[in-house]
């Protein structure tokens, strides 16, 4: 068994704390305060992840109604330096909406969320489903993907502050996915080349005076991005979910996570993956 794939396995492994679920009072009222864009309560309850995992369902059943249908998936806590800042040592799965994702360019109020916040992410649309279900290296993923699109994730940490963020209070809260800004299409030959400049390239995010906002690699999402897309892929099959052609697949963050200021320009940017930088902007308001 390759490293990558240990690794995964150890990714998926339940963890043996005691499971423990909310009531369904608590659930709500979490979501209720996402949906008011107020800061939210703890969940109240020492969730082990496959516990969090089942309130995620709840929890979307909740928010969902006005968001449109699910239009794809988010890895979260794919980059060593954010599962730091969560205390948490795994990559996470949430839910994608229509309404979530906005084309960019982008005017977004700054104030889009309870606590907003900004990073430079990447989307990988689904091409062919199957194929990438079966899956097992970054190439096949790459075959498998029509394009990958710049993408600014404007998730919400909804919760107050005093409310510890771990990983099982990210999950239940669906990752903390709230909006999206995304670019044009990036269709990569399906090479051994491609898959090493993924890994090699360079983001920026960047304000509108070229101030840096935050920087990152390619290789900061599991080594490569196209891992965090097998990652989706596994994660899912050991739900027995399933892909489907055109899904979104956010994929996390390259940078650190920003809180917007109003009249800020953000734009990010692929510098090496191109014969110039891919980029989307989002400006807040």
């Amino acid at each position: 068994m390759g490293k990558f794939w240990m690794s995964m396995v150890l990714l998926l492994a339940p963890l043996a704390a005691q499971a423990e679920m909310p009531s369904d009072a608590n659930i709500k009222a979490v979501a209720e305060a996402w949906r008011a864009k107020k800061p939210a309560p703890s969940f109240g309850a020492a969730m082990s992840m496959a516990e969090a995992a089942k309130v995620q369902v709840r929890f979307n059943a909740l928010i969902a109604r006005d968001l449109g249908s699910v239009v794809g998936y988010k890895a979260g806590l794919t980059n060593p330096a954010v599962q730091k800042r969560f205390g948490y040592d795994r990559p996470i799965r949430g839910t994608l909406y229509e309404k979530m994702i906005l084309p960019g360019p982008a005017r977004v109020a700054a104030a889009y969320g309870t606590r907003p916040v900004l990073e430079g992410d990447m989307v990988a649309v689904v091409g062919d489903a199957v194929k990438l279900m079966a899956a097992k290296t970054p190439l096949e993923a790459l075959q498998a993907l029509r394009e990958i699109r710049p993408f600014i994730e404007l998730p919400d940490l909804v919760f107050d502050p005093q409310v510890k963020l771990d990983g099982p209070h990210l999950v239940a809260a669906n990752v903390a996915a709230r909006l999206g800004v995304l670019g044009e299409a990036i269709r990569l030959p399906a090479t051994p080349e491609s898959v090493a400049k993924l890994a090699d390239m360079q983001v920026e995010l960047v304000d509108q005076t070229g101030a840096v906002l935050g920087k990152g690699k390619g290789s900061d999402l599991l080594d490569n991005p196209l891992n965090a897309v097998l990652w989706i892929a596994e994660s899912l099959r050991t739900e027995g979910k399933t892909l489907k052609n055109g899904d979104l697949l956010s994929l996390g963050s390259f940078t650190p996570l920003v809180p917007p200021k109003p009249g800020t320009t953000a734009t990010l940017r692929y510098i090496g993956l191109t014969p110039t930088p891919a980029e989307v902007t989002a400006r807040f308001e």
